[in-house]
Formats: structure tokens, C-alpha cells, sequence
């Protein structure tokens, strides 16, 4: 329970400093980096919070399921945009892989040609 209670207490205190000092980023994001500063800085221990966020990141396709739903519902309002809206996500999609693949190929450490 404790690592929920760090989670949510970092997303909360977030959500106040966007609500408060109109940061243009998103709550849950200015929590996020709190969250990984106090990390850093060890004033948090990665064991308080491993199992809840392990537990949270293997369900976490269940977070999507809102966010899908209600782009379901503006299907009838994308009208004759449709064709350029899914080539934008496809290709970006695509990009993204792309640009993930090389940058992990050239992240990899180079083997030595006398140790296989």
C-alpha cells in the first residue's frame, strides 16, 4: 500500500502545481518528474514502489480502455479526414519504431572480432 500511497501522493501533487502554478504540462507528467527526481535523489527507495509499479504496469492496458471508447464515439465526426488521420498514425507509428530500433542498435556495445 505504500508504494500506491508514493504513486498517487506524486500524480496529486502534480495535479496541484499544474492547477496552481499553470504549468503547461500535464499533472500526472509534473508528478512523474517529481517522482524521478526524488528517485535521484534517493529521498525515495525504488523497493517502496517496485511491486506497485510492476502491478500497475502489467495491467496497464486496461488504462487505454476509456481513452479508446471515447474515441469510438467521435468516429462520425472525422468524416472525410479519415484517410489522412490514418496514414498520420500509421506512419508516425512506424517512425517511432523505426527511430527506436536504430537508436538500440547503436546503444548495443560492439562484440570483439576474437569472442564469440
Amino acid at each position: 500500500m505504500r508504494g500506491f500511497a508514493i504513486l498517487l501522493g506524486f500524480s496529486f501533487i502534480g495535479v496541484v502545481i499544474h492547477d496552481t502554478l499553470h504549468v503547461p504540462l500535464p499533472g500526472n507528467v509534473i508528478g512523474l518528474l517529481l517522482f524521478l527526481g526524488c528517485l535521484f535523489a534517493k529521498i525515495i527507495k525504488l523497493e517502496w514502489v517496485e511491486e506497485s509499479a510492476n502491478l500497475l504496469t502489467r495491467h496497464l492496458l486496461l488504462f487505454f480502455i476509456p481513452y479508446v471508447v471515447g474515441a469510438a464515439a467521435l468516429v462520425p465526426l472525422l468524416g472525410n479526414d479519415w484517410v489522412s488521420i490514418a496514414v498520420g498514425l500509421i506512419g508516425s507509428t512506424f517512425a517511432v519504431l523505426w527511430v527506436t530500433g536504430k537508436v538500440a542498435l547503436k546503444m548495443q556495445p560492439k562484440e570483439k572480432e576474437g569472442s564469440q
